[in-house]
């Protein structure tokens, strides 16, 4: 059974708790990839994260299944990093834990093993890169290229809303488009910094 199946027939059998914890096992590490890059701090990335584990926890049993679990669950992540991002003075209030033990584990268990990871010279030489890029290109590379994720679930995972059919196709034409210039914008930068030969 794969992960969405396996995720959806928890969630219909009311096991939210075991759903969580199969998602945050199978999304948290790419999520966290996600959240590292755009919060530039480790420390800020780990606290959404948690906020996000806790979102999704909380979120579960009115999913609906419009779009794939993958892309919903990117957005819950994305949505956390915005309020995140807006508390300024009041974030220490949004990190509140995530409820049950085995969650909050799993939830470590990921941050730890996946910050060590990004730590390596090579990441850091393309985070530099891709921070000169405009958020919402950094996100669709992200997902795109290093989460391989499909055009449609990208639409619907940077969505504010779910979309219907011909919003989706035109917005997963203009996310395409978009990521087309990104990377243009990325061999530029590379050369001008002797990265590759022009």
């Amino acid at each position: 059974m794969d992960a969405e199946a396996a995720l959806r027939e928890a969630c219909e059998s009311g096991r939210f708790h075991e759903a969580t914890t199969l998602a945050l096992e199978r999304y948290g590490p790419e999520i966290l990839g996600l959240l590292a890059a755009r919060m530039r701090s480790d420390a800020d990335a780990a606290e959404v994260f948690s906020i996000f584990a806790e979102d999704l926890w909380r979120g579960l049993p009115g999913f609906a299944w419009r779009c794939t679990l993958r892309a919903w669950a990117h957005r819950v992540a994305r949505n956390a990093a915005n309020r995140f991002a807006l508390a300024g003075a009041r974030r220490a209030a949004l990190g509140q834990p995530v409820p049950g033990e085995a969650i909050e584990a799993v939830a470590d268990r990921v941050k730890t093993t996946t910050l060590v990871y990004l730590k390596s010279e090579v990441k850091s030489e393309i985070r530099r890169l891709r921070d000169e890029l405009p958020p919402e290109d950094q996100l669709v590379l992200v997902l795109r290229v290093d989460k391989d994720m499909e055009w449609r679930e990208i639409a619907q995972a940077l969505a504010d809303e779910d979309l219907d059919e011909t919003a989706l196709v035109r917005e997963a034409a203009r996310l395409r488009k978009r990521l087309q210039l990104a990377t243009a914008r990325l061999r530029e930068l590379a050369a001008e910094r002797g990265l590759l030969a022009r």
